[in-house]
């Protein structure tokens, strides 16, 4: 079909079956908003960050109550204070704010991606802002970007919970090592199987 062809008209019932992909509309529209969500309480614990860094203690006790940090007890048994921002909440603060981030790429990435591939072009060829890899993005492509976005925010997860490791059972590091372990597996299958799939390469 040359491009100045128009397109065959649908009988009826394929054009009304093809015309439910815009269902999907309002589930994407529903992720913008929780995008929306994300960043406000990104500027949130930014903003407690940035109190409890001025040396205000009740910023500062939401943000230890927000991460979950319970800092080692005293050699009598107690529990102790945090009455200072120190090195550790400061690290979990900010693995916090990356993992935000993470899962906002990834909803951009689920937002486009999906958008692009099962409802409708978006008509973004030659424009300067055009994600790199939304020109061969497909279901199988997407799904392998997914499988590694999520491995990304596992990561963190991971890494949260090991520097805080004293407020978790030793069950609950294990089995979070384990469902790490199993993302990363299923990420490299879905890798796998894209590559023993065909692939088409687009004319020019």
């Amino acid at each position: 079909m040359t491009p100045n062809t128009p397109p065959p008209r649908l009988r009826p019932l394929p054009r009304l079956i093809f015309a439910t992909r815009w269902l999907q509309l309002p589930l994407y529209l529903g992720l913008i908003l929780a995008q929306c969500v994300y960043v406000v309480h990104f500027w949130i614990e930014l903003v407690h960050l940035l109190q409890a860094a001025l040396g205000d203690g009740h910023a500062l006790q939401i943000l230890v109550q927000s991460i979950g940090y319970h800092p080692a007890p005293s050699d009598s048994g107690a529990a102790t204070a945090v009455t200072s921002l120190n090195e550790t909440v400061i690290m979990l603060v900010v693995l916090g704010l990356i993992d935000v981030v993470m899962i906002s790429n990834l909803l951009v990435m689920v937002i486009i991606g999906g958008y692009e591939t099962f409802v409708s072009r978006l008509d973004l060829e030659g424009h300067r802002d055009q994600p790199e890899w939304l020109s061969h993005v497909n279901a199988s492509v997407l799904k392998v970007k997914l499988g590694t976005a999520i491995i990304g925010i596992s990561s963190i997860h991971l890494l949260r919970t090991f520097i805080n490791a004293d407020a978790y059972d030793a069950k609950v590091l294990m089995w979070q090592t384990l469902i790490h372990l199993a993302f990363l597996v299923s990420a490299l299958a879905l890798a796998y199987v894209d590559r023993l799939l065909p692939h088409h390469v687009a004319d020019h």
